[in-house]
């Protein structure tokens, strides 16, 4: 039997013989590291327990962050996947809060210095150049609320979605602090005011980022596959409060049925997506 995780299992958004794909809930680490070193729940070891086998990270998803996240089944599946990301044949789509009105559409070209984790040696650290980082942008949504933020009398925040071009550590959130519009509930590279502003008006204290989609060719069958994750209830209330619903793609929108719809494998059999309980 499946073991539980708190009331729920993680969402299967897709899974055949080769990959399997949840949507990883926000608070939750990808696998264990030093910079969490009190966290004992990582997506990693939850799935594998879930689904009863071995199972490969092929990228991942900082903590904060919701959204699809992508697994493989064998070291070959995953030595794959893996190539694909590091050769950006990956396409990914994200969403986000932001602090302010961005322009309508943009793309940030920014190089960013490589970030290590406590593990890596700290002279590699020293001495790594920046590295290239793009990322398109596109404004979907804005609002100015009559609330009191530092010395203006009103706050303007934006739904934005975002498409990384380069898969640098922190890439979104970095360059959105770059241009002057940070993620709302960013600890890092956000404003606190603003965060605050967010859990004590709207009860919301997450990282308002989501992986909304991802998009490869199947690494075995050559299959194009969309894997796409509704936004978390949490999310999904704050843009309903906020008024964007008409502005949000429905597929990502909870119960959208787009999201059971089957895929076909290479031999043209239905491959397995199962939306899970749970799954918001």
């Amino acid at each position: 039997m499946p073991e539980t995780i708190g009331d729920d299992l993680l969402p299967i958004l897709f899974r055949d013989e080769h990959l399997v794909a949840i949507h990883k809930p926000a608070g939750l680490l990808v696998h264990r590291t030093l910079l969490d070193a009190h966290e004992r729940r990582f997506a990693l070891q939850l799935l594998r327990r879930q689904i009863g086998c071995r199972v490969h990270a092929v990228h991942r998803l900082d903590k904060g962050t919701s959204g699809v996240l992508l697994f493989a089944l064998s070291g070959e599946a995953g030595r794959a996947l893996g190539a694909m990301f590091e050769q950006r044949q990956v396409g990914k789509t994200y969403v986000a809060v932001v602090r302010g009105h961005p322009p309508l559409v943009g793309e940030i070209d920014h190089p960013l210095a490589r970030r290590f984790d406590e593990a890596e040696r700290r002279s590699e650290a020293a001495d790594a150049e920046p590295q290239a980082a793009r990322t398109r942008y596109r404004r979907l949504a804005a609002i100015e609320l009559p609330l009191r933020v530092d010395r203006y009398p009103s706050s303007r925040y934006a739904l934005v979605e975002l498409e990384p071009l380069t898969g640098r550590r922190h890439q979104l959130r970095r360059h959105l602090k770059h241009i002057a519009h940070p993620v709302i509930g960013d600890a890092t590279y956000g404003k606190g005011r603003h965060n605050r502003l967010f859990q004590t008006e709207f009860g919301c204290g997450r990282l308002l980022l989501a992986c909304t989609e991802l998009r490869l060719a199947h690494p075995v069958t050559g299959v194009p596959l969309t894997l796409m994750a509704p936004l978390a209830a949490d999310f999904s209330r704050l843009i309903a409060r906020l008024g964007w619903t008409g502005a949000v793609p429905p597929q990502w929108l909870p119960g959208y049925i787009g999201n059971l719809d089957r895929e076909t494998g290479g031999d043209g059999h239905a491959l397995e997506q199962d939306a899970g309980p749970g799954q918001a």
